[in-house]
Protein backbone atom coordinates (compact mmCIF):
# COMPACT_ATOMS: atom_id res chain seq x y z
CA UNK A 1 0.00 0.00 0.00
CA UNK A 2 1.75 3.12 -1.22
CA UNK A 3 -0.79 5.68 -0.01
CA UNK A 4 -2.69 6.37 3.21
CA UNK A 5 -6.13 7.91 3.57
CA UNK A 6 -7.15 9.77 6.76
CA UNK A 7 -10.75 9.20 7.87
CA UNK A 8 -12.87 10.49 10.73
CA UNK A 9 -13.84 7.56 12.92
CA UNK A 10 -12.57 4.03 13.51
CA UNK A 11 -12.81 0.98 11.28
CA UNK A 12 -16.44 0.21 10.55
CA UNK A 13 -17.40 3.89 10.35
CA UNK A 14 -19.14 5.25 7.27
CA UNK A 15 -15.93 7.09 6.33
CA UNK A 16 -14.15 3.72 6.44
CA UNK A 17 -16.78 2.22 4.12
CA UNK A 18 -16.27 5.08 1.67
CA UNK A 19 -12.50 4.59 1.74
CA UNK A 20 -12.98 0.91 0.86
CA UNK A 21 -15.50 1.58 -1.89
CA UNK A 22 -13.74 4.56 -3.46
CA UNK A 23 -10.26 3.03 -3.46
CA UNK A 24 -11.34 -0.63 -3.83
CA UNK A 25 -9.69 -1.48 -0.50
CA UNK A 26 -6.20 -0.90 -1.94
CA UNK A 27 -5.13 1.89 0.40
CA UNK A 28 -3.97 2.17 4.00
CA UNK A 29 -6.38 3.79 6.47
CA UNK A 30 -5.47 6.25 9.24
CA UNK A 31 -8.41 6.60 11.71
CA UNK A 32 -8.80 10.08 13.25
CA UNK A 33 -10.99 11.16 16.14
CA UNK A 34 -12.03 14.49 14.52
CA UNK A 35 -12.13 16.18 11.15
CA UNK A 36 -9.51 18.63 12.42
CA UNK A 37 -7.21 15.65 12.98
CA UNK A 38 -7.88 14.48 9.40
CA UNK A 39 -6.70 17.87 8.13
CA UNK A 40 -3.68 17.93 10.46
CA UNK A 41 -2.54 14.51 9.26
CA UNK A 42 -2.85 15.64 5.66
CA UNK A 43 -0.84 18.78 6.27
CA UNK A 44 1.92 17.07 8.25
CA UNK A 45 2.31 14.33 5.64
CA UNK A 46 1.10 11.36 7.70
CA UNK A 47 -1.71 10.88 5.18
CA UNK A 48 -1.78 11.44 1.42
CA UNK A 49 -5.56 11.72 1.06
CA UNK A 50 -8.49 12.61 3.32
CA UNK A 51 -12.18 11.74 3.22
CA UNK A 52 -14.70 14.16 4.71
CA UNK A 53 -18.51 14.08 4.84
CA UNK A 54 -19.84 17.31 3.38
CA UNK A 55 -23.62 17.00 3.25
CA UNK A 56 -26.49 14.68 4.04
CA UNK A 57 -29.74 14.32 2.11
CA UNK A 58 -31.73 14.72 5.35
CA UNK A 59 -29.62 16.95 7.62
CA UNK A 60 -28.11 19.21 4.93
CA UNK A 61 -24.62 20.71 4.84
CA UNK A 62 -21.89 19.95 7.37
CA UNK A 63 -20.83 23.60 7.62
CA UNK A 64 -17.59 23.22 9.64
CA UNK A 65 -16.11 20.96 6.97
CA UNK A 66 -16.58 23.60 4.28
CA UNK A 67 -14.57 25.97 6.46
CA UNK A 68 -11.88 23.33 7.11
CA UNK A 69 -11.39 22.63 3.40
CA UNK A 70 -11.32 26.33 2.52
CA UNK A 71 -9.22 27.53 5.44
CA UNK A 72 -6.55 24.86 5.04
CA UNK A 73 -6.18 25.24 1.27
CA UNK A 74 -7.26 21.65 0.55
CA UNK A 75 -8.24 20.52 -2.95
CA UNK A 76 -11.35 18.44 -3.61
CA UNK A 77 -10.26 15.73 -6.06
CA UNK A 78 -13.27 13.42 -5.94
CA UNK A 79 -16.64 12.66 -4.33
CA UNK A 80 -18.67 9.64 -3.27
CA UNK A 81 -22.36 9.25 -2.38
CA UNK A 82 -23.07 6.60 0.26
CA UNK A 83 -26.50 5.15 1.03
CA UNK A 84 -26.39 5.26 4.85
CA UNK A 85 -28.18 2.35 6.52
CA UNK A 86 -28.36 2.29 10.33
CA UNK A 87 -28.52 -0.96 12.33
CA UNK A 88 -29.06 -1.73 16.02
CA UNK A 89 -26.34 -4.07 17.30
CA UNK A 90 -25.42 -5.69 20.62
CA UNK A 91 -23.23 -8.39 22.10
CA UNK A 92 -24.31 -11.84 20.94
CA UNK A 93 -26.99 -13.67 22.88
CA UNK A 94 -29.12 -10.68 23.88
CA UNK A 95 -32.62 -9.64 22.85
CA UNK A 96 -34.23 -6.20 22.61
CA UNK A 97 -35.69 -6.50 26.13
CA UNK A 98 -32.16 -6.86 27.56
CA UNK A 99 -31.08 -3.49 26.18
CA UNK A 100 -31.41 -0.56 28.59
CA UNK A 101 -29.38 2.04 26.67
CA UNK A 102 -28.37 2.72 23.07
CA UNK A 103 -25.35 4.94 22.43
CA UNK A 104 -24.50 6.55 19.07
CA UNK A 105 -23.69 9.75 17.23
CA UNK A 106 -26.45 12.39 17.71
CA UNK A 107 -27.31 12.33 13.99
CA UNK A 108 -27.75 8.55 14.00
CA UNK A 109 -30.00 8.75 17.07
CA UNK A 110 -32.08 11.46 15.41
CA UNK A 111 -32.39 9.44 12.20
CA UNK A 112 -33.68 6.42 14.17
CA UNK A 113 -35.90 8.24 16.68
CA UNK A 114 -39.17 6.75 15.40
CA UNK A 115 -37.92 3.18 15.76
CA UNK A 116 -37.19 3.60 19.46
CA UNK A 117 -40.67 4.93 20.25
CA UNK A 118 -41.68 1.27 20.23
CA UNK A 119 -39.18 0.59 23.03
CA UNK A 120 -39.72 3.24 25.74
CA UNK A 121 -37.52 1.30 28.20
CA UNK A 122 -34.43 2.10 26.11
CA UNK A 123 -32.58 5.32 26.94
CA UNK A 124 -30.85 7.04 23.98
CA UNK A 125 -27.45 8.50 24.81
CA UNK A 126 -25.35 10.68 22.50
CA UNK A 127 -21.79 9.60 21.74
CA UNK A 128 -19.09 10.90 19.38
CA UNK A 129 -19.04 8.14 16.76
CA UNK A 130 -21.21 5.25 15.60
CA UNK A 131 -18.54 2.62 15.00
CA UNK A 132 -16.54 3.61 18.07
CA UNK A 133 -19.47 2.62 20.30
CA UNK A 134 -19.58 -0.78 18.57
CA UNK A 135 -15.83 -1.13 19.11
CA UNK A 136 -16.17 -0.26 22.82
CA UNK A 137 -18.99 -2.76 23.37
CA UNK A 138 -16.84 -5.48 21.80
CA UNK A 139 -13.61 -4.60 23.60
CA UNK A 140 -15.20 -4.29 27.05
CA UNK A 141 -17.85 -6.98 26.43
CA UNK A 142 -20.60 -4.61 27.62
CA UNK A 143 -24.06 -6.11 28.03
CA UNK A 144 -27.30 -4.16 28.18
CA UNK A 145 -26.04 -1.43 25.82
CA UNK A 146 -26.59 -1.28 22.07
CA UNK A 147 -24.97 0.67 19.26
CA UNK A 148 -26.37 2.17 16.07
CA UNK A 149 -23.81 1.68 13.33
CA UNK A 150 -23.06 0.12 9.95
CA UNK A 151 -23.28 -3.57 9.13
CA UNK A 152 -19.51 -3.47 8.56
CA UNK A 153 -19.06 -2.39 12.20
CA UNK A 154 -21.14 -5.37 13.33
CA UNK A 155 -18.93 -7.71 11.29
CA UNK A 156 -15.62 -6.18 12.45
CA UNK A 157 -16.58 -6.12 16.14
CA UNK A 158 -18.51 -9.41 16.16
CA UNK A 159 -21.84 -7.93 17.24
CA UNK A 160 -25.33 -9.26 16.64
CA UNK A 161 -27.71 -7.06 14.62
CA UNK A 162 -31.06 -6.97 16.41
CA UNK A 163 -32.77 -4.73 13.83
CA UNK A 164 -31.68 -3.64 10.36
CA UNK A 165 -32.32 -0.39 8.49
CA UNK A 166 -33.93 1.32 11.46
CA UNK A 167 -33.62 4.88 10.14
CA UNK A 168 -36.98 6.63 9.74
CA UNK A 169 -36.31 7.82 6.18
CA UNK A 170 -35.11 4.78 4.28
CA UNK A 171 -33.30 6.64 1.48
CA UNK A 172 -30.58 8.48 3.38
CA UNK A 173 -27.52 9.54 1.39
CA UNK A 174 -24.37 11.30 2.54
CA UNK A 175 -21.99 13.01 0.13
CA UNK A 176 -18.31 12.59 0.95
CA UNK A 177 -15.43 14.43 -0.70
CA UNK A 178 -11.90 13.21 -1.27
CA UNK A 179 -9.34 15.91 -0.46
CA UNK A 180 -5.61 16.40 -0.93
CA UNK A 181 -3.12 19.18 -0.30
CA UNK A 182 -2.53 19.37 -4.08
CA UNK A 183 -4.69 19.17 -7.19
CA UNK A 184 -5.66 15.90 -8.85
CA UNK A 185 -3.93 14.48 -11.90
CA UNK A 186 -4.36 16.73 -14.97
CA UNK A 187 -5.58 13.90 -17.20
CA UNK A 188 -8.36 12.79 -14.83
CA UNK A 189 -12.01 13.10 -15.89
CA UNK A 190 -13.28 16.48 -14.73
CA UNK A 191 -16.91 17.51 -15.13
CA UNK A 192 -17.75 19.03 -11.74
CA UNK A 193 -16.28 21.96 -9.81
CA UNK A 194 -16.56 23.31 -6.27
CA UNK A 195 -16.11 27.09 -6.13
CA UNK A 196 -16.08 29.83 -3.51
CA UNK A 197 -16.73 33.51 -4.14
CA UNK A 198 -17.72 36.66 -2.29
CA UNK A 199 -19.53 39.66 -3.76
CA UNK A 200 -20.19 43.27 -2.90
CA UNK A 201 -23.65 44.23 -1.66
CA UNK A 202 -24.60 45.74 -4.99
CA UNK A 203 -28.14 44.83 -6.05
CA UNK A 204 -28.24 41.89 -8.43
CA UNK A 205 -24.61 40.84 -7.94
CA UNK A 206 -25.50 37.23 -7.02
CA UNK A 207 -28.08 37.03 -9.81
CA UNK A 208 -25.41 38.20 -12.29
CA UNK A 209 -23.05 35.40 -11.17
CA UNK A 210 -25.81 32.82 -11.52
CA UNK A 211 -26.58 34.12 -15.00
CA UNK A 212 -22.95 33.65 -16.02
CA UNK A 213 -23.14 30.02 -14.93
CA UNK A 214 -26.32 29.51 -16.93
CA UNK A 215 -25.05 31.34 -20.02
CA UNK A 216 -21.87 29.21 -19.99
CA UNK A 217 -23.94 26.02 -19.74
CA UNK A 218 -22.99 25.15 -16.16
CA UNK A 219 -25.55 23.35 -14.01
CA UNK A 220 -25.70 24.64 -10.43
CA UNK A 221 -26.18 21.62 -8.13
CA UNK A 222 -25.46 23.22 -4.75
CA UNK A 223 -25.20 26.67 -3.19
CA UNK A 224 -24.25 27.34 0.44
CA UNK A 225 -23.48 30.64 2.15
CA UNK A 226 -21.04 31.02 5.05
CA UNK A 227 -20.23 34.16 7.05
CA UNK A 228 -16.95 35.91 6.30
CA UNK A 229 -15.57 35.88 9.84
CA UNK A 230 -13.49 39.04 9.50
CA UNK A 231 -16.41 41.12 8.17
CA UNK A 232 -19.75 41.01 10.05
CA UNK A 233 -22.82 40.48 7.83
CA UNK A 234 -20.74 39.63 4.79
CA UNK A 235 -21.07 36.18 3.26
CA UNK A 236 -19.10 33.90 0.96
CA UNK A 237 -20.90 31.53 -1.37
CA UNK A 238 -19.81 27.94 -1.92
CA UNK A 239 -21.24 26.43 -5.09
CA UNK A 240 -21.01 23.13 -6.95
CA UNK A 241 -21.47 23.13 -10.72
CA UNK A 242 -21.44 20.37 -13.30
CA UNK A 243 -20.61 20.77 -16.98
CA UNK A 244 -20.33 18.73 -20.16
CA UNK A 245 -17.40 20.66 -21.57
CA UNK A 246 -14.28 21.76 -19.69
CA UNK A 247 -14.12 24.68 -22.14
CA UNK A 248 -17.51 25.94 -20.87
CA UNK A 249 -16.29 25.75 -17.28
CA UNK A 250 -13.05 27.60 -18.02
CA UNK A 251 -14.96 30.37 -19.80
CA UNK A 252 -17.35 30.78 -16.84
CA UNK A 253 -14.45 30.68 -14.38
CA UNK A 254 -12.61 33.51 -16.14
CA UNK A 255 -15.71 35.74 -16.13
CA UNK A 256 -16.69 34.94 -12.52
CA UNK A 257 -13.13 35.62 -11.36
CA UNK A 258 -13.43 39.17 -12.73
CA UNK A 259 -16.92 39.77 -11.28
CA UNK A 260 -16.26 38.53 -7.75
CA UNK A 261 -14.48 40.38 -4.97
CA UNK A 262 -12.83 37.08 -4.11
CA UNK A 263 -12.91 33.92 -6.25
CA UNK A 264 -11.41 30.53 -5.43
CA UNK A 265 -11.51 27.05 -6.96
CA UNK A 266 -11.81 24.39 -4.25
CA UNK A 267 -11.56 21.55 -6.74
CA UNK A 268 -12.37 20.23 -10.22
CA UNK A 269 -13.15 16.52 -10.35
CA UNK A 270 -15.41 13.78 -11.65
CA UNK A 271 -19.15 14.00 -10.93
CA UNK A 272 -20.01 10.83 -8.98
CA UNK A 273 -23.70 11.06 -9.89
CA UNK A 274 -23.10 10.32 -13.57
Amino acid sequence: MDKTVAIQGVQGSFHHIVSQNYFADTIGVLPCSTFDAVVDNLKNGLADIGIMALENSIAGSIIPNYALIDGNELNIVGEYFLDVQQHLMVLNGQCIDDIMEVHSHPMALLQCKEFFKKYPHIKLIEDKDTAEVAQRIHQKQIKGIGAIASSLAATIYDLQILASNIQTIKHNETRFVVVQTKDSLPNAIKNKASLKFSLNHKRGSLAAMLNVMSDCKLNLTKIQSLPVIQTPWKYAFFVDVTFESLEHYLKAKSIMDIMAEEFKVLGVYKNAKL
